[in-house]
């Protein structure tokens, strides 16, 4: 059985035990986290919401906080003088998928 929940505003496939990187959470390491938004639920039958299935909830519980690697973003013109350099590094949060209530 999987669930397709949406997230802070991205959508990521959740079973039962799986880790999901999710952009970070406010939240301590072993907190728990509900997540309403659940968007299919696949079983025995697929049920689909419009836009959300109403009762269904999945509870995850916070693994752990990092940062990605960095990206750097260089803007360049030739001939014109100008260059710009910006790095930047995005902070996730480990969840591990508890329990889903269908």
């Amino acid at each position: 059985m999987y669930v397709l929940v949406e997230f802070k505003g991205k959508q990521y496939k959740a079973e039962k035990g799986a880790l999901l990187k999710v952009d970070k959470i406010d939240a301590e390491p072993g907190a728990s986290v509900n997540i309403d938004t659940v968007l299919l639920v696949s079983g025995d039958s697929v049920k689909v919401g419009s836009p959300y299935i109403e009762g269904a909830r999945v509870s995850a519980v916070v693994e752990s906080h990092g940062k990605d690697g960095k990206i750097i973003v260089f803007k360049y013109k030739p001939k014109k003088d100008y260059r710009r350099k910006q790095g930047h590094r995005q902070q996730y949060s480990i969840i591990r998928i508890a329990e889903i209530s269908a």
